[in-house]
């Protein structure tokens, strides 16, 4: 259990504001990032990186507003996608030169009812909705005016030392002679930068008069930290095991819904000399239902009457792939209501990828959902998965890989996973 040990550094409380103070969770995210070009909304495992902290933040039911505080375009639209309020930073506090602090005291300039500030960082993709209720409490219960989040490490540090001077380095934590074993020593705290919380008061005087102090230990597995490239596959890594899926993460799917035109395949149709359609299906794709089936997990292919593929050219695709084929007028959310009366299922149990604009009514109901990464629906929706390959080209392998993920997760969870904390 993750430990919310207190370090007063002053006798002084704080007061929060009379009734129950607004609690605002707010996200930096600068465009102009140089480790990584527009890392805050690059895919990571599927997700925009800044999704992972909005759903934990969304999800935490701590916060009454959820803000990202950006001064891109594209970054605006894919966090209000994903269901956050933007404020619009000027360019005076877009500068690279410009600080965390800058930026937060013009969001409650212009936001005169936030009473308390939860800045969390895009880049600490494997926060979850507890550590926020958690560290939120310590300002709201505990008095404290300023909450950050920590990590123990077990790491002996060396001074740097001008080699020209020939001197020896020395260790500020440990006695070279008496090197303790691991077990035997509690390490130390280090700042990992996935959020801090504070009060407005503390903010609009520069955080130069804090009362109460705090820090929040957060365990290893929940520390990640991206700000270069080789950051990156270590993070994903990393999240697809002890990230925040969301609250299906535990559903048990038993049902993949899949559009045939635009996910099992390209949307191409080839037409022979003697007037017979024919079309690609990539052999990934078939393996990756195939994948599903063996779990148990039923395949539907689906398809509507405007779709430009025949009727006897989807029921030749169904049979290749040994799925049903469900074909109707508009394939519609009352059309899955009636599949899922027929098999006796509930939305979170289903799994549905799509791509067209159409699709979006199912896909918001769904437990869960994918799209390809070429699909036009992609930027319209907050899609549990955006698949890095196209349609056709093994998106729906792709898909179906993290579908068996979640399952293995969530059976995982159930046995409680066993970490070695003296050795993570």
């Amino acid at each position: 259990m993750e430990s919310n040990m207190i370090t007063e550094v002053s006798s002084g409380v704080c007061d929060p504001s009379a009734g129950q103070p607004h609690r605002a969770a707010l996200i930096l995210a600068r465009g102009g990032s140089k480790g990584i070009p527009l890392k805050n909304i690059k895919n990571l495992a599927g997700v925009p990186l800044i999704a992972w902290v909005l759903r934990a933040a969304l999800d935490s039911e701590a916060v009454d507003s959820v803000w990202v505080s950006t001064d891109h375009d594209e970054i605006e639209r894919v966090a209000r996608v994903w269901g956050a309020k933007v404020h619009r930073r000027s360019p005076e506090v877009s500068k690279d030169s410009s600080s965390s602090l800058e930026t937060i005291q013009e969001f409650i300039r212009l936001r005169p009812e936030v009473d308390i500030v939860c800045h969390i960082q895009a880049t600490s993709p494997c926060l979850h909705p507890h550590h926020i209720r958690e560290a939120l409490q310590m300002i709201t219960e505990q008095g404290c005016d300023y909450v950050f989040s920590v990590v123990r490490r077990h790491q002996f540090r060396w001074e740097e030392v001008d080699k020209k001077e020939g001197k020896n380095p020395t260790s500020p934590n440990i006695d070279v002679a008496h090197r303790p074993r691991r077990q035997d020593w509690p390490g130390e705290l280090y700042e990992n930068g996935s959020f801090y919380f504070s009060t407005r008061k503390a903010l609009e005087t520069g955080l130069k008069q804090l009362g109460k102090i705090a820090y929040y230990e957060m365990l290893p597995e929940y520390s990640v930290d991206i700000d270069v490239d080789i950051d990156w596959p270590v993070a994903e890594q990393r999240v697809l095991r002890f990230g925040y899926f969301g609250r299906e993460e535990k559903a048990a799917v038993r049902l993949f819904l899949c559009k045939v035109s635009g996910c099992l395949t390209n949307g191409q149709i080839f037409t022979s000399v003697s007037g017979e359609d024919h079309v690609a299906i990539n052999a990934r794709d078939v393996a990756g239902i195939q994948m599903l089936q063996r779990e148990n997990i039923e395949v539907c292919l689906i398809s509507n009457m405007n779709e430009p593929l025949s009727k006897g050219l989807l029921e030749k695709v169904a049979q290749l792939t040994g799925c049903r084929l469900q074909f109707g007028e508009q394939q519609n959310g009352f059309e899955m209501e009636l599949l899922m009366k027929e098999k006796n299922l509930c939305w979170n149990e289903v799994a549905f990828m799509g791509s067209e604009s159409e699709d979006r009514e199912i896909l918001s109901q769904v437990g869960l959902n994918g799209v390809p990464c070429d699909s036009p629906v992609a930027n319209l929706i907050a899609a549990k998965y955006t698949c890095q390959r196209p349609a056709g080209n093994g998106a729906v392998r792709e898909f179906a890989e993290y579908i068996l993920m979640l399952k293995k997760k969530s059976l995982l969870q159930e046995h409680q996973e066993h970490i070695d904390r003296a050795n993570f």
